[in-house]
């Protein structure tokens, strides 16, 4: 049986995810905005029956059995984590800090039972799939280096918010850098031990965001990532790990370049755009091995393509979880087994605010995953003990 879904978000990624959630059978019965204005001009354009300002509404409302969240990294957080303890199942972006994080991680294994997964839509990309499948099967034979690379307009909204700090996770490498840290330790099975890197933001001020206003968000980020701790054997190697880059600029307007490549002793594979591509060694050249299936539609303006695709088969994934079940609120794992978990998600922000420190230490940093949540007054005790000194 299907889950009624409650929407929190008014952003270009719930208005697709709507009609997409609609696609598979899903009722969405509410939806949240951050003012009565936002709710009331996008339910009334997608035909949602309940909006409101109030969160407690959307978690309270007797038909919503699944949270869809996606709004601004510092909220994300305390809705998840109140929608966990009311009983609901939980889809939701990123946190805004590894403390954050912590927290869902914690609630959720409070509540196992209850679905709780990080909207990493890329891990569900076909392409992805599939070269996920090749890796494993040794197309590349050993592992060595994996480089990705995205290339777009601006991230910044039209008025000055979140997308504009960077503490409250705005910039490049916590918006897109952590869905392919997340991706990249999907493909290879290991996990960041050391990372290095830059951050920069060449636009501080633009013809909306001006006066006292300044941006402090990066719009470019290059780093590097030491992989190791393969949990399946094949991440790792027998040498010294895996060896990623990342590159990010986000100041070509027009443009769009979304490629994830993986090279290995035996060949490599490349995914540009929703397309798979792989060469072996000694070969002519480069074979297309997967397609783009179609079906979805165009791009959709500040949704790329990838990003599209890939939540249109996690919706689908949803779907077979959920539609066997007797309880609206039952779920079966397999169907969503490759989905990324809270887990996930607070080793991704573990490894993006170790790239923050890098940038500024500009020194290599390690990637330590924290296992308790640290003492909220370990800075003001720190800073009495220096004054006292």
């Amino acid at each position: 049986m299907l889950p009624g879904v409650g929407v929190f978000g008014t952003g270009s990624t719930a208005q697709v995810l709507v009609p997409l959630l609609r696609g598979e059978g899903f009722e969405v019965h509410a939806l949240w905005g951050r003012s009565e204005e936002e709710a009331s001009s996008l339910a009334q354009e997608l035909g949602i029956p309940f909006h409101t300002s109030q969160s407690d509404d959307v978690l309270l409302h007797p038909d919503v059995d699944l949270v869809c969240i996606y709004i601004s990294p510092p909220l994300t957080r305390q809705i998840a984590v109140k929608a966990l303890g009311i009983g609901k199942n939980v889809i939701c972006e990123k946190a805004a800090t590894a403390v954050d994080a912590f927290k869902m991680v914690t609630a959720a294994q409070y509540y196992p039972q209850l679905l709780s997964i990080v909207g990493n839509a890329l891990r569900f990309l076909p392409a992805f799939v599939a070269m996920r499948q090749l890796l494993a099967e040794g197309y590349v034979g050993e592992l060595q280096v994996c480089d990705a690379r995205v290339y777009g307009p601006s991230l910044l909204d039209q008025s000055y918010g979140w997308t504009c700090e960077e503490l409250m996770g705005g910039g490049g490498l916590h918006t897109v850098g952590s869905t392919l840290v997340d991706l990249l330790s999907h493909l290879t099975g290991a996990r960041a031990m050391r990372v290095h890197g830059l951050l920069r933001t060449f636009v501080g001020q633009n013809g909306a965001i001006h006066g006292i206003r300044h941006v402090t968000s990066d719009d470019f980020c290059f780093f590097q990532m030491l992989m190791g701790g393969s949990a399946s054997g094949r991440g790792a190697g027998t040498g010294s790990g895996v060896c990623c880059t990342v590159t990010l600029n986000f100041n070509m307007p027009g443009a769009f370049v979304h490629e994830v490549m993986v090279v290995g002793s035996a060949g490599r594979l490349i995914a540009r755009g929703t397309e798979l591509y792989g060469k072996r060694n000694g070969g002519k050249g480069e074979e297309l091995l997967l397609g783009d299936s179609g079906g979805m539609g165009q791009e959709v303006k500040d949704v790329p393509l990838p990003h599209l695709r890939g939540l249109g088969s996690m919706v689908t994934a949803l779907k077979d979880a959920f539609q066997a079940q007797e309880e609206r609120r039952s779920w079966a794992r397999g169907p969503v087994a490759m989905a990324s978990t809270f887990e996930d998600g607070l080793y991704v922000q573990t490894v993006v605010e170790a790239v923050k420190r890098s940038s500024r230490s500009g020194e290599w940093e390690s990637v330590e995953v924290m296992t308790q949540e640290p003492d909220p007054n370990q800075n003001l005790c720190e800073a009495l003990q220096i004054n006292k000194n």
